[in-house]
């Protein structure tokens, strides 16, 4: 099981990896081309067979996961987001103080696996962040609608890891998926992850509130995944729905196909309105069923959220607290 990112990355796309080989065929050729990516996935989705399924493995699998040893490891998996227009260094800089007397303190307890923020804070967070294997994610690419030049999408990812950033966030072209313009989605894709290089992940945010149908969540997933996506993730959480069951369910059934098919193992990130110990479980229940134990760690789950932390800490110890 390849879970190591570093070798992850030689597999992936423009490092060799499953490259929809793009010479500039005609219009129909480059179609052909995407219709042969998505009919190696069964696409024969019905949402209301989608939410029965999901509806039916929570029913049967939720309580088990309800257990202290499951917050604990939830808590280890959240990326603590701060992505307010109100921003600024300092509520930037007391965020990351916070964090590096909770883990100072709670020497006990799995510290949180990421800070999130914007690209203009990478820096502060960078020079001021103590712990050491925290990884420092940001939105990039015309954040959070992605309707910017594609130019600017790899300017600000190329600066944001020259800041400091370990980990690049950036939003699938929604419209042009809609518009069936899956070139310009792969193309953007790759040069963002040509512009996050080897060592750093990519992590794209399909929207799914956005996308209408588990078909679309599906096709989406696909082409974040063939285009270099190293992770894909839920939302960005600017827009209703957020992260749902339902399009965590398809998510994870599109990288298990795609494991299946490539021994590659690509990581799945849960944000937008996950707020509640009771809605990570949830999500914990989704992606241990569908695809397993081998998921279950910080290197290929993610929860982005900032209220679910204070929510989770108080459940272990029993106390209202607000750390973060």
């Amino acid at each position: 099981m390849n879970t190591d990112h570093s070798n992850h990355h030689h597999e992936h796309c423009h490092h060799g990896h499953d490259h929809l080989d793009h010479d500039h065929g005609s219009h129909e050729q480059l179609k052909s081309r995407y219709e042969q990516a998505f009919s190696r996935f069964d696409l024969h989705l019905h949402d209301e067979i989608v939410q029965e399924e999901v509806k039916t493995l929570l029913a049967r699998h939720q309580a088990e996961n309800n257990t202290s040893e499951v917050l604990r490891f939830l808590l280890g998996t959240i990326e603590l987001t701060s992505l307010k227009v109100t921003d600024n260094e300092d509520n930037i800089l007391q965020m990351v103080e916070r964090i590096n007397s909770f883990v100072n303190d709670n020497p006990a307890l799995p510290h949180p696996a990421g800070i999130c923020v914007y690209p203009r804070f990478v820096s502060i967070v960078s020079n001021s962040l103590e712990v050491e294997d925290m990884e420092i994610s940001t939105v990039c690419g015309g954040f959070p609608s992605s309707q910017t030049f594609p130019e600017l999408k790899t300017v600000e990812t190329a600066l944001a890891v020259k800041d400091g950033a370990t980990e690049i966030d950036a939003v699938l072209p929604v419209g042009f998926f809609l518009a069936e313009d899956y070139d310009t989605i792969y193309n953007e894709i790759d040069e963002i992850k040509l512009a996050c290089g080897q060592d750093v992940p990519l992590k794209i945010i399909l929207e799914t509130g956005a996308l209408q149908s588990a078909v679309n969540i599906k096709k989406a997933a696909i082409l974040a995944i063939f285009s270099g996506a190293d992770y894909i993730k839920t939302s960005t959480g600017k827009i209703e729905p957020g992260a749902t069951p339902a399009a965590v369910y398809i998510m994870c059934k599109t990288i298990k196909e795609y494991y299946e098919q490539t021994g590659t193992a690509i990581g799945i990130k849960i944000a937008g309105g996950v707020r509640s110990c009771e809605d990570a479980v949830k999500y914990y229940t989704i992606v241990k069923e569908v695809l397993g134990d081998e998921w279950l760690n910080t290197r290929l789950f993610r929860i982005g959220a900032s209220g679910l932390a204070n929510n989770i800490l108080s459940e272990i110890i029993g106390k209202k607290v607000q750390v973060f």
